[in-house]
């Protein structure tokens, strides 16, 4: 908790802080890549710096934790700083990187409010920062310490068995590994982070859920292709899609951390909902995959959107686990084409819960946009669903949006 002397200060100047947290988290991140040009090589994903996601995302995360720091202290946002602390050690963050951050954040404050950054001021958002980031590093100490790795030896090469062009716009790799050294088992639900050296000689990292359980041999993941509207419009295409559907083939080896990622399927008995959106279906079928390979008897209701049959991406690999399981069905929503008009399990339009059965008792698991999770969260909410049986995975830096907006 805040000290007795920065609390007051925190809670008087979080509504200027607040509304200039975005400016400022956009200055911190200019000045802090000027100091430090090595942290845009194999750390930090520079699309997400292009369409200002990240900047986003360090606004309403340090937002989110001063605001409970002052209104609710007792109650802090472990999930958020869960998710957090999962992308940070896919990534391989150091805890000495806190330090960085924090002059270059401290700098921005300053830049941005002027003369209202008093030394009491700069102190207590000082005490803010390092809460914060004393939480993460000690959650990430732990999550290393359970995969007997570090920052430095999460990452390993494997080398591309297979590329399945699975529609259009979605390609699936099955890589191998190179060695013999033990394969780090990947919980149902998990994500890696594959990090590629660009045209340009820069690493880029960027993470992918993994679609299938582990043979022990293998690991499985959908790339879809990030389709920009061109740098004029500052949102060019995605670099790390366009490098994997384009030039990564059979025979190639790529570079992946161990797996990583808090939203993981419970091991329980009860009912299990799967609700995905587009490419949102792939922790889904990772999950769905899981359940197969441990032979489940669980009940399980998977229900997924998407444009068009055309689009719905590893829908053969869904069906056949779906069909392997004793009691489990599939659902489907397309925005174009009826995908099956007789097939009463497909429906036209968004999705809508109301328009199946949901199991009682059941745990929910949610992925896609944004928007998406929090319309189809609402509505579970709606229906008497407890807030605690709702889980959900954020693709991209936008780790706050889905709670607090």
């Amino acid at each position: 908790m805040l000290s007795d002397t920065s609390l007051p200060v925190v809670k008087a100047t979080l509504p200027v802080v607040g509304e200039n947290i975005r400016e400022i988290a956009s200055r911190f991140y200019t000045h802090m890549f000027q100091e430090h040009p090595e942290l845009l090589d194999g750390l930090f994903n520079r699309g997400n710096q292009a369409d200002g996601r990240q900047q986003q995302a360090l606004a309403g995360s340090v937002a989110a934790f001063a605001g409970f720091l002052v209104n609710d202290p007792t109650h802090l946002p472990d999930h958020l700083l869960s998710r957090i602390s999962h992308k940070h050690v896919s990534l391989g963050l150091a805890p000495d990187q806190y330090q960085v951050v924090h002059d270059n954040l401290m700098w921005a404050i300053v830049d941005v409010l002027g003369d209202a950054v008093t030394p009491d001021v700069a102190a207590a958002w000082d005490e803010v920062y390092w809460l914060m980031a004393n939480m993460l590093i000690n959650k990430e100490r732990g999550l290393y310490d359970a995969v007997r790795l570090g920052p430095e030896t999460i990452w390993r090469t494997w080398r591309v068995a297979e590329k399945i062009q699975e529609t259009d716009d979605v390609v699936s790799f099955v890589v191998e590994r190179t060695d013999e050294r033990a394969v780090k088992p990947s919980l149902p639900g998990q994500y890696v982070t594959i990090r590629m050296e660009m045209p340009d000689g820069v690493l880029q990292p960027r993470q992918y859920s993994l679609t299938q359980a582990d043979d022990g041999q293998h690991r499985r993941f959908a790339v879809k292709r990030v389709r920009g509207g061109g740098t004029a419009a500052g949102t060019p295409d995605g670099e790390m899609s366009t490098l994997l559907h384009d030039h990564v083939n059979v025979g190639d080896e790529v570079t992946l951390s161990a797996p990583f990622g808090d939203v993981v399927l419970e091991y329980t008995d009860r009912p299990v909902v799967l609700a995905s959106a587009g490419i949102g279906i792939t922790p889904m079928a990772g999950m769905l995959s899981h359940m197969v390979k441990a032979g489940s008897q669980r009940k399980v209701a998977f229900l997924h959107a998407d444009d068009s049959p055309r689009t719905f991406a590893l829908r053969n690999q869904v069906t056949a686990d779906i069909a392997a399981l004793p009691d489990a069905s599939l659902n489907a929503w397309f925005l174009n084409g009826d995908g099956g008009a007789a097939d009463a399990n497909v429906h036209t339009g968004f999705m809508n819960v109301r328009d199946v059965e949901l199991p009682s008792d059941a745990e929910y698991y949610l992925c896609g946009p944004v928007a998406f999770m929090q319309s189809v969260r609402s509505a579970l909410v709606a229906l008497g669903v407890p807030a605690r049986d709702i889980q959900y995975e954020v693709f991209g830096p936008d780790l706050w949006l889905a709670d607090y907006q």
